[in-house]
């Protein structure tokens, strides 16, 4: 069995980056554009995409600065983990994770589904009062 350095891992081998607005059009373009990604890089695409679509709506709900757009990040490492990146202008608005929602509430399930598909998840500080929430998922992710 080989050890891979802390560099072969913590690096991605394919990123992707895009700006987009923060609209509802904004949000539909960051899922189909994951989908597109990662099945050119030959990756499964489903569990990225509905974390991607629950981020980046997250992100034009919750996020939303009049004027400011909101960027994806996509990035597989070596160990064929991706990490998706969305960042907002609302570093003053951090998210947690709510109580469980009614089963027919219309809000309040997106942080769990992004909870269930991602190996771990988080938030962090971005340039001119934004923050990044991050999500991990494991190779192969899919929907389960």
């Amino acid at each position: 069995m080989s050890r891979k350095s802390l560099a072969e891992i913590s690096v991605p081998v394919r990123h992707f980056t895009i700006q987009l607005s923060a609209t509802r059009r904004g949000a539909r373009l960051a899922r189909l554009l994951t989908e597109r990604q990662l099945d050119e890089w030959g990756e499964p695409y489903e569990a990225a995409a509905q974390v991607v679509a629950e981020l980046a709506s997250n992100a034009v709900l919750h996020g939303h600065v009049r004027g400011r757009d909101f960027r994806l990040g996509l990035k597989l490492h070596a160990d064929r983990t991706l990490r998706v990146e969305v960042t907002d202008a609302r570093g003053d608005r951090i998210p947690d994770v709510p109580e469980p929602a009614d089963k027919d509430a219309e809000f309040g399930r997106g942080l769990w589904i992004v909870a269930a598909y991602a190996s771990r998840w988080g938030v962090e500080e971005a340039p001119a009062h934004a923050k990044t929430v991050w999500a991990e998922l494991g190779p192969g992710s899919k929907v389960t």
